[in-house]
């Protein structure tokens, strides 16, 4: 089972930071690759992906940085296909796996949350408005054959039923980050932990690896 720790952002944001002032906000994080090409004989395309994580006192500080062949960014409204898009995601569970939230964005900052057992007839999507309140920051650069992306998130706990950081100090929970793009030209499913199954499928919280918060 893959383990991370994940640190804490010493400062307070004013709300008004860009891409650039996050970054080097999280400058002192460790980058982790998503470096499980799962369903490899079926999806052998694997895109390079890095991703880092922090928290402050009220938000998730995520970013993704991606390089890949084909960047896709068509849904513009919350709770559509974004995993069809370029799409990056993070599942997180605080009760050992029975329940969890997968947050999934695409390149351009289109969200879709949700939240239930791995049992989909019982996970139930987040309001638009609550996706609305996750700030995202997308830059992308193409030149000649380069496309790279990255893009930051930050999460509001409250979004995740969490006062503040407090909840998170100490504690051991579970999670993954992803990496997909269902419609794009060579689809591909990429994790941090590794995902045993004979199909594509990122709803199996078995396969969570530990997050620990500093």
């Amino acid at each position: 089972m893959n383990k991370l720790t994940i640190l804490p952002i010493l400062s307070n944001l004013s709300g008004k930071e860009d891409f650039y002032q996050l970054s080097a906000l999280a400058e002192n994080l460790e980058w982790n690759t998503l470096s499980y090409c799962n369903w490899s004989e079926s999806y052998p395309y694997q895109p390079y992906v890095r991703f880092r994580i922090g928290y402050t006192e009220d938000a998730f500080l995520l970013q993704f940085d991606v390089e890949e062949e084909q960047m896709r960014g068509n849904y513009s409204e919350m709770n559509q296909n974004v995993w069809e898009d370029s799409c990056v995601e993070f599942f997180i569970s605080f009760d050992e796996g029975k329940t969890y939230y997968n947050i999934e964005f695409n390149l351009i900052g289109t969200g879709l949350i949700g939240y239930g057992s791995a049992d989909k007839s019982t996970r139930n999507r987040l309001s638009a408005e609550e996706i609305g309140s996750v700030r995202t920051f997308s830059m992308i650069e193409r030149y000649g054959e380069k496309k790279h992306w990255s893009m930051i998130q930050l999460v509001p706990f409250a979004v995740l039923k969490l006062s503040n950081s407090d909840d998170l100090k100490g504690r051991k929970v579970h999670g993954n980050f992803y990496k997909c793009g269902d419609k794009l030209k060579n689809p591909h499913f990429l994790s941090w932990s590794k995902i045993d199954n004979p199909t594509p499928n990122f709803h199996l919280p078995q396969f969570f690896g530990e997050l620990i918060f500093g």
